[in-house]
């Protein structure tokens, strides 16, 4: 049977979307040589224990990665230092500078519609869910928003050279995605070198002026750490946001009746929000190299093995939620893995939040009628790690 995710298009990969569940929680893939993590239970219990199951997945690849690039890659630490870094930018995401940004937030998000308005036609991720995202991470960055072009042709490289990495087989196609990846990061890396290296020079109130006066232990971080810390805000830190926003329209024009309901009642957006990053998780993967043997589910993995830990299977899994397969932003609990959990719960998670709820309230205050366009239907990211709209027309009358 043809469902609605075959239609619009979404990874192959992720048969959770099709109401498929899988044999186990736990799969071991002799193709890849990699365990395949499904269950909500086996993924928190991973998310719970970084130091079994170690977020440092780079030594697992089949090629070298340059030590460099590594510095401050905050995605690929574990305590002690993860939480020396996560405190350090910790401040920028504190409930009262979030609760701050909700003005500029309301009022970028009417400039933004303004130039689309009276259109019978908006192409909702390139005229608003990518770019509000963006413009805010940029300003607490303290680098010129009007450059994020830039950051998005370098975002969108380095998200499919990470595809081609994970499907690599052979060593060379991993050297040569891997490459192509860090030519990309090279190029972010030295525009935002540059902006740092004008800090230590010029400090301003911004978050790059935070980090690159920190210390930790006693030690300022060095540029490559300011760097890499900084490109991980600014290309993680949008991405969520920009699917949460596309996604929770595309569940709204799935489900007309939840939209009718929301249009009627807006208290009910936080729920409409939560139960989006349950249905259509933005990040679907997050990989993890065990440190030593340990059993899952019923499992023995081996030290120093890949493990695929999926969170959007786990938020679809039936033994944890009931009717995962229904989108239903009124269910009493809903204790999802969109945000992950643990020591690297996403940071960023409260301004999503934000940012997910004021635009969807002003979109449904601005277009009474806001529906996809059967003649143009949405692309989806073709990554196995995300899910959500890479392009979504609408169509903004009845």
């Amino acid at each position: 049977m043809t469902t609605l995710f075959d239609q619009w298009g979404i990874h192959p990969h992720h048969f959770w979307l099709r109401g498929q569940q899988p044999g186990n929680p736990v799969v071991f893939d002799e193709k890849t040589s990699t365990w395949n993590v499904y269950g909500f239970d086996a993924v928190q219990e991973i998310l719970a224990h970084p130091k079994t199951f170690s977020s440092g997945t780079a030594d697992l690849l089949a090629v070298e990665v340059d030590p460099e690039v590594m510095e401050g890659n905050i995605l690929q630490m574990d305590p002690p230092g993860h939480r020396q870094l996560r405190n350090l930018v910790s401040s920028a995401f504190t409930p009262k500078v979030v609760a701050d940004l909700e003005p500029k937030i309301v009022k970028l998000t009417h400039e933004l519609l303004d130039k689309v308005q009276g259109q019978d036609r908006i192409e909702l991720v390139g005229d608003l869910a990518y770019p509000l995202p963006v413009i805010v991470i940029a300003e607490l960055l303290g680098v010129p928003a009007s450059d994020r072009d830039l950051f998005r042709g370098w975002a969108e490289r380095m998200m499919e050279t990470s595809i081609e990495l994970l499907r690599a087989e052979r060593a060379e196609e991993q050297e040569r995605a891997l490459k192509e990846q860090l030519e990309s990061i090279g190029k972010l890396r030295d525009y935002l070198r540059v902006h740092v290296l004008e800090r230590r020079r010029q400090p301003r109130e911004d978050l790059l002026t935070k980090l690159v006066e920190a210390t930790v232990d006693g030690e300022r971080l060095s540029d490559n750490e300011v760097v890499n810390f900084a490109y991980i805000l600014l290309v993680a830190g949008h991405i969520t946001t920009t699917l949460l926003i596309g996604n929770t329209v595309l569940c709204l024009d799935a489900h007309p009746e939840e939209d009718r309901l929301l249009r009627a009642d807006r208290s009910r957006i936080p729920g409409v929000l939560e139960e989006t990053l349950r249905f259509l998780t933005p990040f679907s993967l997050s990989l993890r190299a065990t440190t030593e043997e340990v059993e899952l589910a019923g499992q023995r993995i081996p030290s120093k093995t890949m493990v695929h830990v999926w969170l959007s299977a786990a938020n679809r899994d039936p033994r944890h939620f009931d009717r995962p397969d229904v989108f239903d932003p009124s269910r009493a609990s809903n204790s999802h893995l969109g945000f992950g959990r643990g020591i690297h719960h996403c940071l960023g998670a409260p301004l999503a939040r934000m940012e997910g709820r004021i635009v969807l309230d002003i979109l449904l205050d601005r277009f009474p009628a806001l529906r996809t366009d059967p003649a143009l239907p949405p692309t989806f990211m073709q990554a196995d790690h995300m899910t959500g709209a890479r392009t979504l027309p609408l169509l903004t009358r009845v």
